[in-house]
């Protein structure tokens, strides 16, 4: 995508990744360089700092494109991010892009130009801004693939301790291990646990299977360190993902999920307090959306390991 994008909208280094939509935390990145030597910096202003066009804000705004000029109206040292990562590295103007379709987001996009005194057009803007469904869909549907295959070969759960930069200084084997196959992962789920919150995320590893990921604050005299566990998902940790995933609406999903817990049409009726007609219609949306003809078969689908 950004081969063919850079024909159209000229970029001097991006940045993409996929985020868990109910948490917006990072899931997988890529960055082309110079970006790589300020990941920290970068995760930090994210999760941690008031800035301009953060991506959580942009996922919520009717209008999910923006660039720096246009949010600082030229003004770019009033940003902290401008300040701190971008004009040390010689970038200028910073387009961001919240990848969502049918209300969630699947992933984010920041393309960046030298530094100079034009940035990016709104031509440009306008675009970005028409690939972003599409690009978000494709995210969507690549979700879907092997989507529950879970990995039940790890002996235990990774856990790693990280100081203020990121760096572990502290875990057991299989901690050392996620560290080496999701890097951004555990740094952006750190620099969100900074902010002193909790955070969990599902994440497909670069193998195809699905595993957690929660970060949390660690108190004591230490308190600017963060602990990250890894473990492989339970088939209810994707469920609710996977409802996403395929497109259902919110009154769908609650459904759906009563469902999943068992729940029969006359307690999902006095839960949502909509009439039993009102539930077989959401139910006969899902069966299409799946596929599928039963509550059994949804059962299956999307709590069963394949």
């Amino acid at each position: 995508m950004l081969r063919l994008l850079r024909d159209v909208v000229p970029i001097d280094a991006a940045f993409v990744a996929t985020v868990d939509p109910a948490t917006m935390l990072f899931t997988s990145a890529a960055g082309e360089e110079p970006l790589g030597a300020v990941a920290a910096l970068f995760l930090d202003n994210e999760y941690g700092a008031d800035d301009v066009n953060k991506f959580v804000t942009l996922a919520a705004s009717p209008d999910p494109v923006s660039s720096l000029d246009r949010a600082t109206v030229g003004e770019r040292d009033t940003s902290a991010r401008y300040k701190a990562v971008m004009a040390p590295l010689g970038l200028g103007d910073e387009l961001r892009a919240a990848l969502v379709v049918r209300g969630r987001c699947w992933g984010v996009m920041c393309l960046h130009r030298e530094d100079g005194p034009s940035g990016f057009t709104d031509r440009e803007l306008a675009i970005v801004r028409g690939l972003v469904p599409h690009l978000a869909e494709g995210l969507r549907r690549a979700l879907l693939a092997d989507s529950a295959l879970i990995d039940d070969s790890a002996e235990a759960p990774g856990i790693l301790v990280l100081d203020s930069d990121h760096k572990v200084v502290s875990s057991n084997v299989a901690g050392e291990r996620w560290a080496e196959e999701i890097p951004v992962v555990i740094s952006a789920a750190a620099a969100r646990a900074r902010r002193g919150e909790d955070v969990t995320a599902r994440v497909r590893t670069p193998n195809g299977s699905w595993v957690t990921v929660h970060g949390s604050p660690l108190g004591g005299h230490e308190g600017d360190r963060t602990a990250v566990v890894i473990e492989p998902a339970s088939p209810e940790h994707l469920s609710s993902l996977l409802l996403d995933a395929h497109g259902l609406t919110p009154a769908q999903s609650r459904v759906a999920g009563l469902v999943l817990r068992g729940y029969s049409t006359r307690q999902i009726v006095n839960e949502l307090h909509i009439s039993a007609h009102t539930v077989q219609e959401h139910l006969r949306a899902v069966f299409d959306k799946f596929g599928i003809g039963s509550r059994r078969e949804l059962v299956a689908a999307l709590l069963s390991p394949r």
